[in-house]
């Protein structure tokens, strides 16, 4: 028997259109309470450590989808579990709008943590199978870009839909529309890949990835200097992120629509200088260098913004370049450290050593926010949380040195190297 052909392009990139689209949804969705923060506490009382909850119940979901460890992905397949990921994120971002109990909106989050992660997981999957020998790299590239543009417009959604952010619910409602998305091209997906499996064969994908408790013992001390690289970094720049939009209208005066525009510029950033900083890690080595560059980057910007007057677009081009500049080489860095039969496990354990941090720190700078009584009336208030930000930018840069001094070492793993 003949083996069937892959799919033609035009199916390649239909499909990479549907599983991107799916993505836009998922990003746009998890950013939509930081632009009503302000109004969850004017309208609702909602305090910050609430806000900060409505954070972390998505991360404390993530790390519980994280230790299944893709067996509904690997048992199902990608088209009924992107179709039923889809659907749980769909569901989140309505349950989310649909109520102003802090219970109800809280579930919507956690639910969407369900969702979201499994999903992202599944497309990629996905895309694995269609371009798999075939612009695999161009593809995940183009994925990521058009997914990040949901965090660019959440956040932008003060300046483009204005007229509705005269009450905390509309926001939400244009969320739990966008957010439908992922249901919509899942079922388009569906349909897709369905007829094309019928004429063409679709590449293996590959496993997902598994945490394997056992191959945590074979890691090196690299290894894990990296993952706490990634747990101070995260923890210093998305529960940032998370209130940022009020903190920029409380403590530096601007409108909601600058504040959002702002905001805005970290995923904008990322979207074009991370493939760049990876060229760069790529021609010149010193990865280890590198970030712990792009960790010094990031030390004084929380400071700047609370004890001085230095524009605000400025901070944030600096805080920029450590968002870019760190994961493009922090994550293909892993590679080098882990062999390949363990990196499901080493990526596994790393994203969920994130999200472990990313529901504590959340959870913290809402608390305090609240003990410094910060707000419009006391700007100083949010002091103490951009001190534990400015902590953990130290806490990255000690790890990151750790981890250039071994990688110079007798016992590096070429970091260091050209290749």
């Amino acid at each position: 028997m003949a083996e069937r052909p892959r799919p033609p392009p035009f199916d390649r990139w239909a499909a990479l259109v549907l599983l991107s689209l799916a993505m836009f949804g998922n990003y746009y969705v998890y950013d939509t309470i930081a632009p009503v923060a302000d109004l969850l506490t004017s309208q609702l009382g909602f305090n910050d450590e609430q806000i900060g909850l409505l954070y972390s119940t998505y991360s404390w979901a993530a790390v519980l989808v994280l230790i299944g460890g893709g067996i509904v992905i690997d048992r199902f397949g990608t088209r009924r579990s992107i179709l039923l990921f889809g659907a749980i994120t769909t569901v989140a971002g309505i349950l989310t709008a649909v109520s102003s109990d802090f219970r109800v909106m809280a579930a919507g989050r956690f639910l969407l943590g369900v969702g979201a992660e499994p999903l992202i997981v599944a497309v990629t999957t996905a895309i694995a199978k269609w371009f798999k020998g075939k612009e695999l790299s161009f593809a995940f590239g183009l994925n990521l870009t058009i997914a990040r543009l949901g965090s660019v417009a959440a956040d932008n959604s003060p300046s483009w839909a204005r007229s509705y952010y005269g009450s905390w619910q509309p926001p939400l409602q244009i969320g739990a529309v966008l957010g439908a998305s992922c249901l919509v091209a899942g079922v388009l997906y569906w349909v897709l890949e369905a007829r094309v499996a019928r004429r063409y064969s679709l590449g293996a994908a590959g496993g997902t990835d598994k945490l394997v408790l056992r191959d945590l013992f074979a890691y090196g001390k690299s290894y894990w200097y990296v993952v706490a690289l990634c747990l101070a970094f995260y923890s210093a720049i998305f529960p940032f992120r998370s209130f940022a939009i009020k903190f920029f209208m409380d403590a530096r005066g601007v409108s909601r629509e600058t504040a959002g525009a702002l905001n805005s510029v970290l995923p904008l950033a990322a979207m074009f200088a991370t493939p760049l900083f990876g060229l760069l890690a790529d021609r010149i080595g010193h990865r280890a260098l590198l970030m712990a560059i792009g960790s010094a980057t990031l030390i004084p910007v929380y400071l700047l913004m609370v004890y001085s007057g230095v524009p605000l677009w400025l901070v944030i081009a600096f805080m920029g370049v450590a968002f870019s500049l760190i994961p493009a080489v922090m994550w293909p860095s892993v590679a080098y450290l882990v062999p390949e039969g363990r990196l499901g496990t080493a990526y596994s354990v790393m994203t969920l050593v994130q999200q472990v941090g990313l529901a504590g720190m959340n959870w913290l700078i809402g608390a305090t926010n609240d003990a410094a009584h910060a707000g419009a009336a006391n700007p100083a208030g949010y002091r103490p949380g951009m001190w534990i930000f400015t902590a953990l930018g130290f806490l990255g840069l000690a790890f990151s040195f750790l981890l250039y001094r071994t990688e110079r070492g007798p016992s590096g793993h070429g970091l260091e190297l050209v290749r």
